[in-house]
């Protein structure tokens, strides 16, 4: 907020008002003045670009010895949680309420018996299968706002005591960010050498980082933007003379701190970008270049702890059953990609990734095969270190809607980010509720714990089935087939095989998908005995495979399991 006095500029430096002007124009004030859309930024050609620097965050991360990672991953525009989780128990409610929009039960990938995706994310089933996927149903706040402004600033900021524009303006991070640091600038490089506290790619303008004084992120406008200094360590100087009687004196000492932090990140991150290697292909849009941007940085060993990505194109008021398919498909080609990248360094359980959206959207579709506006909406998260796949949570009822039609939450998004501070960061938990404004803690159990807290109960559906004995089964016992035991292997002839092993006899039936979710072919169809079976995926394929990934799920009586093999 900006101060409520007279901030007419005086003329001149000697006046009654000199003084009165340099409290009044804050930094931000002054580089506002500029025409730069916020703190702690220099101009990049046409483009912003911003500066990070020592953080609180990164020093309760040092205290603990942590390596974890956040991915921040903003799904701009408005998600739509019903085309994103399908709540198989109200299919009919949900088919009802969007005859010409819903996904046909046919084409909805079954994960749970009470909920499933679409099939256009079929390639995160391989995460699922491996443990490295949960979905939190619900997720908003009260009173929710339906504005794109406001309800983007608000899961920025945490703020739930005002209404409209004008709230708090310093965010989650942000906050956080500052408490150790009040004056990192003149205090540069300090005890951040590495690299920086946060990299931000695209929203400009997000109030995730910022805080008192300056945005605590190093931000692109765009990957172009970023790929461009990773590739070439350009440094952007602003070598501006100053001077100590200068009227803005002081806050052009603060631009040319921010363009020393600027210059030097430019040179830490294109360092890291050489050092590390893509050893995955991924697909050429926006999202995935931002995916293996980062996969990038990490595997070099940039050391910033705290990323966060955007992909546009959310609002679809209008023909949204091919722009969200479009959208989801990049997004889950994308998150595979990525942790198969990490995968070959072993960093895949460092890294979490963790979506948001400024609101979901209405139940009932409207005239234009779209949705508007609505509340609440699943958060995604992704990552080895969830030690498990999921649905977290209860699914908000389809039946009972408010009067506009909107979705109820049931899952306060301020209890997800005190979570991933606590448990994933390691940080302090009164430092948690202090920089989420006073939110008392109430974590979330995401398969992760560093402070030792016990979590309270919430609903978890991870699909392990209760099933009857196999009728050729020797062992009473009702869950015999959880006793089963698959697993992909490589031996040195370099062909994916499938190590089974079997308490009993049974039928087992196996299929092959690509990363899309496409049928490829049958791999096993017959009978095998109780003990241990290997199985050549190649020579069991009647089509040729191409390299990479896919995955493969085995029908064993009711049940299904799956997970990724890669073909080399």
């Amino acid at each position: 907020m900006c101060d409520t006095h007279d901030t007419t500029p005086h003329k001149g430096i000697e006046h009654e008002g000199h003084d009165h002007e340099h409290k009044a124009w804050s930094r931000r004030s002054f580089l506002q003045a500029l025409g730069i859309a916020g703190s702690g930024s220099m101009m990049l050609g046409s483009n912003y670009l911003t500066a990070s620097v020592p953080s609180p965050l990164i020093a309760a991360i040092g205290e603990t010895e942590t390596e974890n990672i956040l991915i921040l991953i903003r799904l701009s525009g408005g998600n739509d949680g019903l085309s994103t989780v399908i709540p198989l128990e109200q299919y009919d409610a949900y088919r009802n309420a969007r005859p010409n929009i819903f996904v046909p039960e046919s084409k909805v990938l079954k994960l749970t018996d009470e909920f499933g995706v679409p099939s256009y994310m079929g390639a995160l089933e391989p995460m699922w299968g491996d443990g490295q996927f949960k979905a939190v149903h619900g997720v908003g706040y009260e009173g929710q706002s339906l504005s794109h402004f406001t309800g983007s600033d608000i899961f920025s900021n945490t703020d739930l005591t005002t209404t409209g524009l004008g709230g708090e303006d310093t965010g989650w991070m942000g906050r956080h960010f500052e408490q150790c640091f009040p004056d990192y600038l003149s205090d540069f490089p300090g005890s951040r050498p590495e690299g920086p506290a946060a990299v931000q790619i695209g929203s400009f303008g997000n109030l995730v980082f910022e805080g008192e004084e300056t945005n605590y992120a190093f931000v692109a406008n765009n990957i172009n933007q970023l790929e461009q200094i990773a590739e070439t360590g350009l440094q952007y100087s602003v070598d501006t003379a100053l001077f100590d009687d200068c009227m803005y004196g002081d806050q052009l000492r603060y631009l040319r701190g921010v363009s020393n932090v600027t210059n030097e990140y430019a040179g830490k991150i294109h360092a890291a970008w050489l050092r590390g290697q893509n050893q995955v292909e991924y697909q050429d849009n926006g999202f995935a270049r931002q995916l293996a941007l980062l996969a990038r940085l990490i595997k070099g060993n940039l050391g910033t702890k705290v990323y966060m990505i955007s992909m546009g194109g959310f609002d679809t008021h209008g023909n949204q059953p091919e722009a969200h398919a479009r959208l989801m498909t990049n997004l889950s080609i994308a998150v595979d990609n990525f942790y198969d990248d990490l995968g070959f360094t072993e960093q895949d359980d460092k890294v979490l990734s963790m979506t948001f959206s400024e609101f979901g959207r209405r139940i009932f579709e409207n005239g234009s095969n779209g949705t508007d506006h609505g509340k609440a909406s699943p958060t995604l998260f992704f990552g080895s270190g969830l030690n498990g796949s999921a649905f977290v949570g209860d699914h908000p009822t389809l039946d009972d809607p408010d009067g506009r039609g909107n979705l109820e939450f049931t899952m306060d998004f301020r209890d997800l980010y005190a979570t991933v501070l606590a448990e994933w960061l390691c940080v302090d938990i009164p430092l948690v509720e202090q920089h989420l404004l006073g939110h008392p803690y109430a974590p979330v159990n995401l398969g992760f714990n560093c402070s030792g807290t016990t979590f309270p109960d919430i609903a978890i559906n991870d699909g392990d089935p209760t099933l009857p004995t196999p009728p050729d089964a020797t062992d009473p016992n009702p869950n015999l087939l959880d006793a089963i035991v698959h697993r992909p292997f490589y031996p040195t002839d370099e062909a994916p095989h499938i190590y089974l092993e079997l308490p009993f006899s049974a039928h087992v039936d196996i299929q092959l998908f690509n990363i899309i979710g496409q049928h490829v072919g049958t791999v096993y169809n017959e009978m095998v005995m109780e003990g241990q079976t290997e199985i050549n995926v190649r020579e069991r394929m009647p089509v040729h495979l191409s390299t990479g990934k896919y995955v493969y799920r085995i029908s064993v009586q009711d049940q299904k399991m799956s997970k990724s093999i890669m073909v080399v």
